[in-house]
């Protein structure tokens, strides 16, 4: 079974921490189909690639059409319509070909423009609600989109494909999680239970780390690069779980 498999599937939003966690869950789709994609073309658990890739593409547009008509705003609104070129792009270069390393910075160059936006209609709907506890939902939620950047310049790193500034971008995601997690343990209205899901990706953090760290060490590439795929995997899942608590508080 996929992470996203055990993702929530309401089909429609009905609150505003609700939007932000679906809008934050775009930004990590973005990163997470390029990961599958590197991953396919790697021959890293490739089947399970593939699936993850599809299944999060369906996703992503089940959940763009959502907050395109829930946007609250005409802001958020022009925001989820300027997306709709950029992810028909990036969609047609997901599945239009089979994954090359020639083709990376082309499928990358794609994804962060889908993010761009994917994070901005977030921001919006965060300082839309105004509120402290969306604020945190958007910041638990971020955390799902680094567990994928991370494993995503790993991956391309890991193939040798030409990406500029791939070792600054992992490292920069890196840190963020980081810090973002001690925010998020330290928050007054984090709950036992989100305080117990966070102990357990901070357990997986340290697992994954370890092996972002070796990469480009010659012996034991592949099976660090499944590593990563499979615990970058984990963590998402204990974050959407996350972003779920603090998107139910009131």
């Amino acid at each position: 079974m996929t992470a996203l498999a055990t993702l929530p599937a309401q089909a429609q939003i009905n609150s505003l921490n609700g939007a932000i966690n679906k809008a934050g869950r775009q930004r990590m789709l973005s990163q997470r189909m390029a990961k599958a994609w590197l991953a396919m073309g790697q021959g890293i658990d490739a089947e399970r690639a593939e699936k993850i890739m599809l299944e999060s593409m369906a996703l992503f547009d089940r959940q763009f059409v959502e907050l395109k008509v829930y946007a609250p705003s005409p802001e958020i609104r022009r925001t989820y319509l300027a997306m709709e070129p950029l992810w028909s792009d990036y969609k047609s270069a997901l599945i239009g070909h089979t994954p090359e390393r020639s083709s990376t910075l082309n499928l990358l160059t794609l994804d962060a423009q889908v993010l761009k936006l994917a994070h901005q209609g977030t921001e919006q709907l965060e300082q839309y609600s105004g509120r402290a506890v969306g604020k945190l939902v958007n910041l638990a939620g971020r955390q799902r989109m680094l567990s994928q950047r991370t494993a995503k310049f790993y991956l391309s790193q890991n193939w040798g494909a030409p990406v500029p500034n791939a070792l600054m971008e992992l490292n920069k995601a890196r840190t963020e999680f980081v810090t973002a997690l001690q925010t998020l343990m330290n928050a007054p209205q984090a709950t036992e239970a989100i305080q117990q899901q966070l102990g357990l990706a901070e357990q997986q953090w340290v697992f994954f780390d370890q092996a972002l760290s070796r990469l480009g060490e010659g012996s034991g590439g592949a099976r660090r690069a499944r590593d990563v795929f499979s615990t970058s995997e984990q963590i998402l899942q204990i974050m959407d779980k996350v972003t779920g608590l603090y998107s139910r508080l009131t």
